[in-house]
Parts: structure tokens; C-alpha cells; sequence
């Protein structure tokens, strides 16, 4: 179906720049022929994905760590950069939707889910494997891997396949929050690769939790409204939603679950006992009497 607003300028600068068109393959998602778009060919991405860092990880443990300082700025700077790119693509695309027909309409019609959508949700997609390089930095680096990192990083790969699948036209919802997060998040990363001291650590964390509690409300509000609409129409609704019931229910699930463990990382990370706080501050106080 033909989109019926226009590009915005973003999209149009990036058109009039001399660079080759993309393949069909990469502008639409086509099962099996775009790359990474079967479940065998996740499931093989993972899998090298996890024997890669775990191999990795035996591999460096009677070597010395290796920095590569330059190669992790640039990956962390072309991630913060990329993500905002493609933020700034889907906001100029989504808000307009948003604009003319409403926030309902943009969330749960089919035809929120617009050629130029689907493009930037495919290029999203692909920087989930780009991001995987983030554990490999890691594993040279002979840093400990946490359940989180690795769960999170694996997981949302293949979430974003479900959603591609699936076609929830509510996936911009939870990618642009996350696209924004991921500005913040890869920049701090390069800063704080390049000397500087970067205080807001604390605050990331806290914005990526209040990520998960906006996604949460409007997934599962979406979510009900489509069984509410399809089967039970007693209840309250604002219609159906697009989108398969199978990516609907396991992108509740599985951001429920970033939730829980994302808390759980910010009280083990930023929460002190109250010994503990305790004693420093009599460390503290010690020390001035002296």
C-alpha cells in the first residue's frame, strides 16, 4: 500500500547523498531472502553468538587483556551516531501518523506499518548484531559477563525477528525509546573510553528502567485491546491491534522480564546496605578527626 504521507527531510537528505539504493531485500522484510530472517538462521546466529564469548572467555583466560582503545571508541561512537540517525528517521514518519489519525491509530492499525517503517524496524534488527560486539569488547577486555549483558543482548535479537514476524505496528513504541536510550548509553561508553568522567552512570540506568515501565503500559495495553476486540467484545476496547497474537504475547513477556532484571541490577549496582553505608560514613568522619 502506497504511504500516504511524505518523507520527511532526514529521509530525503539521506536520498540525495551518492549512495547506492537498497537491495529489495533490505527495504521489506522477506522471509528468507532478507539476511537473518528465518528462525534457523537466528538460532545459528545466537548459537555462534554464545559459543563465541564463552569459547572466547576460556580462550583469553591464560592470556593478557587487550583494549583495543581506538576500534571501541569507534564502535561506541558509530553506535551512538547510527542509533540517532535512525531515531530521527522514525520520529519524522511516526509523528506525522501520530498527528493525522491519532496516537491509537499509530500504535494498533496495519497501516502504521508503513514501507518506510518497515525498513528502519529491518536496519534496527540488524544493529542488534552489531551490538553483540559490545560482549566481544568484553571478553578481550577479560571482564566478567553478567547474565543481564548476555540475556539481554541475545534476547532482543531475537524479539526484534518476532516483531519483524509478526508485524506489531507498536514496535516503534519500544524501538524509539530504545533508540534514545542507546544515544545516551553508546556515547557514555565512548567518553568514558576517551578519559572523561561521565557522572550520570546512575541516571542511564534509571532512564533504561523507565524505558521498560512505558513499554510495558503500551504493549499491554495493545495486547488487550486486540483480545478484548477478537474475543471478548463485552469488554471494554479501542479496537484491534496489528499483529500476531504469538510476537504479541512473547514481547510482553520478555519486557516484563527487562524489567524485573534490570531493577534487580540497579539495586545490586547502586543500592548500598545500610552496614555498609553506615561504615563509610564513620570511615568519613574518622578521617576528618584526624
Amino acid at each position: 500500500m502506497p504511504n500516504p504521507i511524505g518523507a520527511g527531510p532526514v529521509h530525503q537528505l539521506l536520498h540525495a547523498l551518492p549512495i547506492p539504493s537498497l537491495p529489495a531485500n533490505i527495504e521489506r522484510w522477506i522471509p528468507g531472502s532478507t539476511p537473518i530472517s528465518t528462525t534457523k538462521d537466528v538460532a545459528l546466529a545466537v548459537s555462534v553468538y554464545l559459543a563465541l564469548i564463552f569459547g572466547g572467555q576460556d580462550f583469553m583466560a591464560d592470556r593478557p587483556a587487550y583494549r583495543f582503545k581506538p576500534l571501541f571508541m569507534l564502535h561506541n561512537f558509530l553506535l551512538s551516531a547510527g542509533s540517532g540517525l535512525l531515531l530521527a528517521l522514525m520520529l519524522e514518519e511516526i509523528v506525522p501518523i501520530i498527528w493525522k489519525n491519532g496516537l491509537f491509530y499509530a500504535i494498533c492499525s496495519n497501516d502504521a506499518w508503513t514501507p518506510r517503517m518497515e525498513t528502519y524496524y529491518i536496519f534496527n534488527y540488524f544493529f542488534k548484531y552489531w551490538e553483540l560486539f559490545d560482549t566481544g569488547f568484553l571478553v578481550i577486555k577479560k571482564k566478567p559477563l553478567q547474565f543481564l549483558h548476555v540475556f539481554h543482548h541475545t534476547a532482543t535479537a531475537v524479539l526484534c525477528y518476532t516483531q519483524l514476524n509478526g508485524r506489531t505496528s507498536v514496535s516503534w513504541v519500544v524501538i524509539t525509546l530504545n533508540l534514545f536510550v542507546h544515544v545516551l548509553m553508546y556515547y557514555y561508553y565512548f567518553m568514558t573510553a576517551a578519559g572523561y568522567k561521565i557522572w550520570w552512570k546512575k541516571y542511564l540506568t534509571t532512564l533504561q528502567i523507565t524505558q521498560f515501565v512505558i513499554d510495558l503500559f503500551t504493549v499491554y495495553f495493545a495486547t488487550y485491546s486486540y483480545f478484548s476486540a477478537e474475543y471478548y467484545p463485552s469488554f471494554p476496547t479501542m479496537g484491534s491491534c496489528a499483529g500476531t497474537e504469538g510476537a504479541a504475547i512473547f514481547g510482553c513477556a520478555l519486557l516484563t522480564s527487562y524489567l524485573f532484571l534490570f531493577i534487580a541490577f540497579y539495586q545490586r549496582t547502586y543500592k548500598k546496605p545500610a552496614g555498609a553505608a553506615a561504615k563509610q560514613a564513620a570511615a568519613k568522619v574518622a578521617k576528618k578527626l584526624q
